[in-house]
Protein backbone atom coordinates (compact mmCIF):
# COMPACT_ATOMS: atom_id res chain seq x y z
CA UNK A 1 0.00 0.00 0.00
CA UNK A 2 1.30 3.26 -0.69
CA UNK A 3 1.79 6.29 1.76
CA UNK A 4 0.28 8.54 -0.16
CA UNK A 5 -0.93 9.16 -4.03
CA UNK A 6 -1.78 11.98 -6.09
CA UNK A 7 -2.39 12.58 -9.86
CA UNK A 8 -0.05 15.24 -11.91
CA UNK A 9 -1.47 17.64 -14.64
CA UNK A 10 -0.46 15.29 -17.32
CA UNK A 11 -2.76 12.13 -15.85
CA UNK A 12 0.32 10.24 -14.42
CA UNK A 13 -0.42 8.59 -10.90
CA UNK A 14 2.73 9.38 -8.50
CA UNK A 15 2.89 6.78 -5.51
CA UNK A 16 4.64 7.28 -2.33
CA UNK A 17 6.29 3.64 -1.62
CA UNK A 18 8.71 2.04 1.29
CA UNK A 19 12.05 1.97 -0.57
CA UNK A 20 12.06 -1.98 0.49
CA UNK A 21 8.64 -2.71 -1.08
CA UNK A 22 8.26 -5.33 -3.66
CA UNK A 23 7.17 -2.23 -6.14
CA UNK A 24 9.97 -0.03 -5.93
CA UNK A 25 12.38 -3.32 -5.93
CA UNK A 26 11.32 -4.14 -8.87
CA UNK A 27 10.84 -0.60 -10.72
CA UNK A 28 14.38 0.37 -9.59
CA UNK A 29 15.65 -3.03 -11.76
CA UNK A 30 13.26 -2.87 -14.78
CA UNK A 31 14.73 -1.73 -17.96
CA UNK A 32 13.39 1.74 -19.09
CA UNK A 33 9.40 1.62 -18.68
CA UNK A 34 8.89 -1.63 -19.49
CA UNK A 35 7.46 -3.02 -15.83
CA UNK A 36 3.65 -3.46 -16.12
CA UNK A 37 1.28 -2.49 -13.20
CA UNK A 38 -2.08 -2.11 -11.82
CA UNK A 39 -3.19 -0.04 -9.37
CA UNK A 40 -6.90 -1.43 -7.84
CA UNK A 41 -8.87 1.21 -6.05
CA UNK A 42 -12.03 -0.01 -3.52
CA UNK A 43 -13.90 2.50 -2.25
CA UNK A 44 -16.06 1.98 1.00
CA UNK A 45 -18.90 3.56 2.23
CA UNK A 46 -17.78 5.93 5.57
CA UNK A 47 -21.31 4.82 7.40
CA UNK A 48 -21.83 0.67 8.09
CA UNK A 49 -24.60 -0.73 5.63
CA UNK A 50 -24.65 -3.77 3.75
CA UNK A 51 -22.77 -4.11 0.52
CA UNK A 52 -20.80 -1.52 1.79
CA UNK A 53 -18.78 -1.50 -1.39
CA UNK A 54 -19.70 1.39 -3.91
CA UNK A 55 -16.91 0.67 -6.39
CA UNK A 56 -13.94 -0.44 -7.65
CA UNK A 57 -11.34 1.02 -10.51
CA UNK A 58 -8.38 -0.66 -12.03
CA UNK A 59 -5.57 1.66 -13.34
CA UNK A 60 -2.91 -0.45 -15.13
CA UNK A 61 0.32 1.02 -17.24
CA UNK A 62 3.90 1.26 -16.82
CA UNK A 63 5.93 1.89 -13.56
CA UNK A 64 8.82 3.75 -12.87
CA UNK A 65 11.06 5.29 -10.48
CA UNK A 66 10.52 8.82 -10.52
CA UNK A 67 14.34 10.11 -11.76
CA UNK A 68 16.10 13.46 -11.28
CA UNK A 69 16.38 15.78 -8.57
CA UNK A 70 14.23 18.38 -9.75
CA UNK A 71 11.44 15.59 -10.97
CA UNK A 72 11.69 14.26 -7.30
CA UNK A 73 11.37 17.91 -5.84
CA UNK A 74 8.40 18.86 -8.49
CA UNK A 75 6.37 15.85 -7.52
CA UNK A 76 7.20 15.60 -3.59
CA UNK A 77 5.77 19.27 -3.78
CA UNK A 78 2.70 18.41 -5.46
CA UNK A 79 2.05 15.29 -2.51
CA UNK A 80 3.11 17.67 -0.11
CA UNK A 81 0.50 20.33 -1.05
CA UNK A 82 -2.49 17.67 -1.32
CA UNK A 83 -1.25 14.67 0.89
CA UNK A 84 1.01 16.11 3.48
CA UNK A 85 2.50 12.71 4.88
CA UNK A 86 5.77 12.53 7.22
CA UNK A 87 7.07 10.04 4.93
CA UNK A 88 8.27 12.04 2.57
CA UNK A 89 10.77 13.44 4.98
CA UNK A 90 12.62 9.52 4.17
CA UNK A 91 13.10 10.08 -0.06
CA UNK A 92 16.57 11.28 0.67
CA UNK A 93 17.83 9.14 3.82
CA UNK A 94 20.03 6.31 3.23
CA UNK A 95 23.37 5.91 2.86
CA UNK A 96 25.01 6.62 -0.91
CA UNK A 97 24.57 3.63 -2.65
CA UNK A 98 21.65 2.45 -0.41
CA UNK A 99 17.97 2.59 -1.32
CA UNK A 100 16.22 5.00 0.28
CA UNK A 101 13.41 4.65 3.21
CA UNK A 102 10.82 5.54 0.81
CA UNK A 103 10.53 5.76 -2.96
CA UNK A 104 8.38 7.92 -5.20
CA UNK A 105 7.07 5.80 -8.52
CA UNK A 106 5.27 7.12 -11.62
CA UNK A 107 2.40 4.88 -13.11
CA UNK A 108 2.09 5.83 -16.64
CA UNK A 109 -1.28 5.10 -17.10
CA UNK A 110 -2.91 3.42 -20.40
CA UNK A 111 -6.18 1.81 -19.61
CA UNK A 112 -8.68 2.77 -16.71
CA UNK A 113 -11.83 0.63 -15.68
CA UNK A 114 -14.42 1.86 -13.27
CA UNK A 115 -16.68 -0.57 -11.29
CA UNK A 116 -18.81 1.87 -9.16
CA UNK A 117 -22.63 2.45 -8.03
CA UNK A 118 -23.35 4.25 -11.59
CA UNK A 119 -22.19 1.23 -13.74
CA UNK A 120 -19.23 -0.63 -15.41
CA UNK A 121 -17.39 1.45 -18.01
CA UNK A 122 -13.74 2.46 -19.08
CA UNK A 123 -12.24 5.94 -18.88
CA UNK A 124 -9.97 7.29 -21.54
CA UNK A 125 -6.78 8.42 -19.93
CA UNK A 126 -6.87 12.22 -21.45
CA UNK A 127 -10.59 12.34 -19.70
CA UNK A 128 -8.98 11.16 -16.45
CA UNK A 129 -5.83 13.52 -16.88
CA UNK A 130 -8.42 16.82 -17.51
CA UNK A 131 -11.20 15.60 -14.70
CA UNK A 132 -10.72 17.79 -11.01
CA UNK A 133 -11.79 16.47 -7.66
CA UNK A 134 -15.23 16.60 -6.40
CA UNK A 135 -15.19 19.64 -4.16
CA UNK A 136 -16.78 17.41 -1.57
CA UNK A 137 -14.10 14.66 -1.35
CA UNK A 138 -12.47 16.23 1.52
CA UNK A 139 -15.85 16.33 3.22
CA UNK A 140 -18.36 13.20 2.08
CA UNK A 141 -16.84 11.18 5.46
CA UNK A 142 -17.84 13.83 7.78
CA UNK A 143 -21.08 14.60 6.35
CA UNK A 144 -22.18 11.10 6.01
CA UNK A 145 -21.42 10.25 9.16
CA UNK A 146 -23.04 13.38 10.78
CA UNK A 147 -25.73 12.81 8.68
CA UNK A 148 -26.53 9.19 9.77
CA UNK A 149 -25.71 10.16 13.51
CA UNK A 150 -27.58 13.24 14.20
CA UNK A 151 -30.46 13.44 11.58
CA UNK A 152 -31.77 9.91 11.22
CA UNK A 153 -35.47 11.35 11.37
CA UNK A 154 -34.41 14.27 8.26
CA UNK A 155 -33.35 10.99 5.48
CA UNK A 156 -36.49 9.15 6.84
CA UNK A 157 -38.25 12.00 5.30
CA UNK A 158 -37.00 11.50 2.03
CA UNK A 159 -39.62 8.49 1.97
CA UNK A 160 -41.59 11.16 0.94
CA UNK A 161 -39.82 11.12 -2.73
CA UNK A 162 -39.85 8.11 -3.47
CA UNK A 163 -43.34 7.33 -4.81
CA UNK A 164 -44.50 4.06 -4.69
CA UNK A 165 -41.83 2.63 -3.17
CA UNK A 166 -42.13 4.68 0.28
CA UNK A 167 -42.73 2.31 3.39
CA UNK A 168 -43.27 3.16 6.75
CA UNK A 169 -40.83 -0.15 7.54
CA UNK A 170 -37.72 1.84 5.23
CA UNK A 171 -34.74 2.83 7.24
CA UNK A 172 -32.01 5.66 5.51
CA UNK A 173 -28.62 5.29 5.59
CA UNK A 174 -26.76 7.95 3.36
CA UNK A 175 -24.12 6.43 0.93
CA UNK A 176 -22.49 8.83 -0.64
CA UNK A 177 -22.31 12.92 -1.48
CA UNK A 178 -20.93 14.54 -4.49
CA UNK A 179 -21.48 17.88 -6.03
CA UNK A 180 -24.73 16.42 -8.08
CA UNK A 181 -26.74 14.94 -5.30
CA UNK A 182 -27.18 12.80 -2.11
CA UNK A 183 -27.42 8.13 -2.17
CA UNK A 184 -29.35 6.73 0.30
CA UNK A 185 -29.58 3.13 0.82
CA UNK A 186 -33.24 2.12 1.94
CA UNK A 187 -33.38 -0.69 4.36
CA UNK A 188 -36.57 -2.55 4.84
CA UNK A 189 -37.28 -3.97 8.44
CA UNK A 190 -39.65 -6.01 7.16
CA UNK A 191 -37.80 -8.45 5.02
CA UNK A 192 -38.40 -6.28 1.95
CA UNK A 193 -35.64 -5.44 -0.65
CA UNK A 194 -33.04 -3.01 0.16
CA UNK A 195 -32.95 -0.13 -2.62
CA UNK A 196 -30.87 2.94 -3.50
CA UNK A 197 -32.17 6.13 -4.54
CA UNK A 198 -30.65 9.28 -5.79
CA UNK A 199 -31.71 12.61 -4.71
CA UNK A 200 -29.86 15.26 -7.20
CA UNK A 201 -29.37 18.38 -6.19
CA UNK A 202 -31.18 21.38 -9.07
CA UNK A 203 -27.37 22.71 -9.21
CA UNK A 204 -23.89 21.24 -8.85
CA UNK A 205 -22.87 22.65 -5.03
CA UNK A 206 -19.47 24.13 -5.75
CA UNK A 207 -18.16 23.96 -1.78
CA UNK A 208 -19.90 23.03 1.81
CA UNK A 209 -22.06 26.02 1.92
CA UNK A 210 -23.18 25.69 -1.03
CA UNK A 211 -24.51 22.11 0.27
CA UNK A 212 -26.15 23.33 3.15
CA UNK A 213 -28.34 24.82 1.19
CA UNK A 214 -29.31 22.17 -1.05
CA UNK A 215 -29.67 20.03 1.56
CA UNK A 216 -32.28 21.68 2.96
CA UNK A 217 -33.80 22.46 -0.45
CA UNK A 218 -33.71 18.79 -0.57
CA UNK A 219 -35.40 17.99 2.94
CA UNK A 220 -37.64 20.99 2.64
CA UNK A 221 -39.69 19.22 -0.66
CA UNK A 222 -39.75 15.87 1.30
CA UNK A 223 -41.19 17.22 3.91
CA UNK A 224 -44.36 19.20 1.83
Amino acid sequence: MPAARTVTPDGDVILLVSGESAAARAAAHAQDDDLAAVIEITDVAPVSVPHRIRGRAWLSGWLTPVRGTAERASCAALLADRHPVGQLLGLDEGMPGDRPAWMLLRLEVGVISVDDLWGAEQVDPEAFAAAGPDPLTGHETELLQHLHAAHPERLADLRGLLGPRAADSLTAVPLALDRHGLRVRFLDAAGGPSFDARFDFPDPVADVCSLRRAMQGLFAAAGS
